[in-house]
């Protein structure tokens, strides 16, 4: 089992390295250059840089994820490439990406950007809070306690 994180626009990776430090688990945080970092990590964490590009760190995680790996990501669609990997996938808010749920989502998704192309204005996220931050490390710790106890 690995901790990957899709890292573009993730704001929970010191939580997933705490926690992959935590249970002893790899961590790979795959990312574009332009997101390029020199801050030394510890031994367990592994940064992969793509090239620049739409989608390019999706087809770079699809490609590196296992059975058993856990991903978190808030991009549905990649979402919906890895759960039929057998990775467990989890957006940065707590929500765990479900097969029998992941079309509704992207349906919503897909809804939301022709309303944008309409030119109607949709609700983008709300702030990433700190309360948002300890829900996050709460729930994957308990996955992970739960996970590894089996």
């Amino acid at each position: 089992m690995r901790l990957i994180i899709d890292g573009d626009g993730s704001p929970v990776k010191e939580e997933v390295i705490q926690l992959g430090e935590k249970f002893q688990l790899p961590v790979l945080i795959v990312t574009s250059i332009d997101h390029y970092t020199d801050k030394k990590e510890p031994n367990f964490v592994r940064f992969i840089y793509v090239d620049k590009g739409a989608d390019r760190a999706d087809y770079e995680i699809v490609k590196l994820l296992e059975t058993g790996d856990i991903l978190v990501t808030q991009d549905y669609g990649l979402a919906s490439l890895a759960l039929p990997k057998g990775a467990r996938v989890f957006h940065h808010s707590g929500e765990e990406y479900k097969k029998e749920t992941i079309d509704i989502l992207l349906n919503q998704r897909y809804m939301s950007a022709q309303m944008r192309k309409a030119g109607k204005k949709t609700k983008g996220p709300k702030a990433f809070t700190q309360k948002d931050r300890q829900n996050f490390y709460e729930m994957l710790n308990k996955i992970l306690l739960k996970e590894l106890k089996e």
